[in-house]
């Protein structure tokens, strides 16, 4: 048997600490924020505690989609989790960008067990139009996603 730390596994780290940043910056969020009401911090930034029960941005916002999205971030992370055992330690940006999606996965589906919705605060718009509203685990599993692709059109270009 493997060591896990001969393993994408020894990467766990990066997913304990975007989960971690994700759940301070809400907790926070929860407790300084009034809900739906904008606090501007830049020209094109807004902190706005919203609360989501469909996907990333808000897509598919519906009764039942709460746990249509909790079912598949399980899925996910388990599917994450045998990725990263059956990958070498050494292939580190594979490993990063999984880690990513996890800990964002896992952030996500944290506040689906707990609360029913998925906490978003992070409003950014230019003057008018407001890109949908999100968190760091929308923004970690968005990053971790693009760093697949760019991998998998770097290994084609191979």
């Amino acid at each position: 048997m493997k060591k896990i730390f001969n393993t994408g596994l020894s990467w766990l780290w990066v997913a304990v600490f975007i989960f971690a940043i994700d759940r301070i910056t809400k907790i926070c969020m929860q407790h300084f924020l009034t809900a739906y009401a904008p606090y501007p911090m830049t020209k094109f930034l807004n902190f706005t505690l919203a609360y989501n029960r469909g996907a990333a941005f808000s897509f598919l916002d519906t009764a039942w989609s709460g746990w249509l999205f909790g079912l598949i971030a399980v899925i996910v992370s388990v599917v994450i989790f045998v990725i990263l055992f059956r990958t070498a330690a050494k292939q580190y940006w594979n490993n990063v960008a999984l880690n990513f999606v996890l800990g964002g996965a896992l952030g996500n589906l944290w506040d689906r067990i707990q609360y029913g919705y998925v906490i978003d605060f992070l409003d950014f718009y230019i003057p008018k139009w407001h890109w949908p509203d999100f968190n760091f685990a929308d923004a970690a599993i968005c990053t971790g996603a693009f760093m697949l692709v760019l991998e998998a059109f770097k290994k084609q270009k191979k």
